[in-house]
């Protein structure tokens, strides 16, 4: 502990943010960081607890509070405050594969859990771990590290997301000769399509896939795992590799493909029965990408500008889409939200609400438009396109929540008009078609793999899974987590013992 008197002495200071007025004209990262003087402050104001519950991944009153990593947190905020950024480094990278990544998206499970919180502010966990990371990338003290010796094992990873990274990366500095298939033209999966610039710029990704493929992992894009274009739009230019020539050619499988199935807007469903190339509807992901492809690649966007637009949803990723369409200069925002508004709780540390408060994408729409876009306790109940299709407006309908299920309230129809209707409403799981290619023939009660179970092996021999393909769609720190997890049981399968530690 570099300042035993840290945390009475010095007040929490966070990373500037630039005002929304100003950070709306651009899709580029808004998050300053403080200058080193103050971020050695911030590292003194860690109290070394006995316990230190930041790290602990505990559940408390249903929510996860700590880091699923067991990030070293005391350690590296004692070598921050003392200056010891090569040391903050070498703990830092000790349980977290990218910290360049959960210093710029994670929720800080961690400062949730911080003891700071109890009487006064948590410490600047999130924010120190960026500092750390980012400082040796400028002072060059990231540098590739090759394995000296090969295994002589080849192990597939299928899908790039933090899970896939995550585990390729453990493998291949345990000797192994990994190859890790992705079906978008670009490595990172969610990281690079799913989160907008703003939050994580392409170019953090595509820095640490270089050097990934510097220390002698292989990435080959534009590759599907047992899937034809017929199967799906989005890949009707991609390569298709087959199950059974990846078992063949690999000693380990490791699917890691995520959890991209949207969950279905029943309203959409029911009329595209009815009506075919209807326009104006996109799910949050494909509008999402669209606009990244945009920014790298020059390639149009699915535009807002000038129009009406709703966001179903009330997580990140609508919050995300909401910024987007701010900054496309969209004409107006509504966000339909299901659950009530909600008063302020009084809450007991760690507890803590995870409604509470506006997200960026709220406070910029908010900035533009005047007033606050959500509209709670609604849902949509029908759309209306015109003759030709297109989307003209969204019959909403009030929405009581009662014994854990929703129903509409009679008579609270209401028209709102939408050029732009994004459906942003969470995600139902992974693509079924990869794991029954995988699976193969098997009988109606026979599971594949057990979602709840702390194994990341099949009833397939030699086959693993990951992510939020096992565990449902969570956190890009969690996917990290589940990644190095893996990684420990398929190297014990691959050598015989075991000796990376499991989470």
């Amino acid at each position: 502990m570099g300042k035993p008197t840290g945390f009475l002495e010095y007040d929490r200071s966070d990373n500037t943010v630039c005002a929304p007025s100003e950070r709306i004209n651009n899709f580029d990262e808004f998050k300053q960081q403080l200058n080193e003087e103050e971020r050695r402050r911030q590292g003194a104001r860690c109290m070394n607890c006995g316990v230190p519950f930041c790290q602990s991944a505990i559940r408390f009153n249903g929510r996860l509070i700590g880091c699923p990593l067991h990030n070293l947190i005391p350690e590296w905020n004692d070598e921050v405050y003392n200056g010891n950024y090569s040391h903050a480094l070498d703990r830092l990278l000790k349980t977290n594969n990218f910290p360049e990544f959960t210093g710029r998206v994670c929720p800080a499970l961690c400062e949730r859990a911080c003891i700071n919180g109890k009487y006064d502010s948590p410490v600047t966990v999130h924010e120190n771990e960026l500092f750390i990371i980012e400082k040796a990338f400028e002072e060059g003290l990231v540098k590739a590290r090759i394995p000296a010796i090969r295994s002589g094992k080849r192990v597939a990873v299928v899908g790039s997301g933090p899970a896939g990274l995550a585990c390729a990366d453990q493998l291949n500095h345990r000797g192994h000769s990994i190859t890790v298939y992705e079906k978008s033209d670009r490595a990172g999966g969610l990281l690079m399509y799913g989160i907008p610039n703003m939050k994580l710029e392409k170019s953090v990704i595509e820095r640490r896939i270089k050097l990934m493929e510097q220390e002698g992992v292989k990435f080959v894009c534009n590759t599907a795992v047992a899937q034809t274009p017929a199967d799906d739009a989005n890949v009707s230019e991609t390569a298709v590799i087959s199950a059974a020539e990846l078992m063949n050619k690999y000693d380990a499988v490791v699917l890691c493909c995520g959890a991209e199935v949207p969950r279905k807007l029943e309203a959409w469903e029911e009329l595209k029965t009815k009506q075919k190339d209807i326009s104006g509807v996109y799910y949050a992901m494909d509008y999402l990408k669209a606009e990244t492809k945009h920014l790298l690649d020059g390639i149009p966007e699915i535009s807002a500008k000038g129009l009406n637009v709703v966001v179903v949803g009330a997580g990140d990723t609508a919050n995300d889409c909401i910024a987007t369409a701010v900054r496309q200069k969209a004409a107006s925002v509504t966000q339909l939200i299901r659950r009530s508004e909600g008063g302020k709780r009084k809450l007991t540390w760690p507890d803590y609400d995870e409604s509470e408060g506006l997200g960026y994408g709220q406070e910029e729409a908010i900035s533009v438009y005047g007033k606050d876009i959500r509209v709670f306790e609604t849902g949509v109940k029908s759309i209306v396109t015109d003759d030709k299709s297109k989307l003209k407006e969204i019959q909403t309908v009030g929405l009581k929540r009662k014994d854990g299920a929703y129903t509409e309230i009679a008579g609270s129809e209401q028209l709102i008009p939408a050029d732009l209707l994004i459906v942003a409403s969470g995600f139902s799981g992974c693509d079924e078609a990869v794991i029954n290619a995988f699976a193969g023939e098997k009988s109606e009660d026979e599971v594949f793999f057990e979602k709840l179970s702390s194994e990341h092996k099949t009833k397939v021999q030699g086959l693993f899974i990951a992510g939020d393909m096992r565990i449902g769609a969570s956190l890009v720190v969690r996917a990290i987590a589940e990644g190095r997890d893996c990684a420990s049981q398929v190297d014990e399968y691959l050598v015989g013992y075991r000796v990376m530690e499991r989470l």
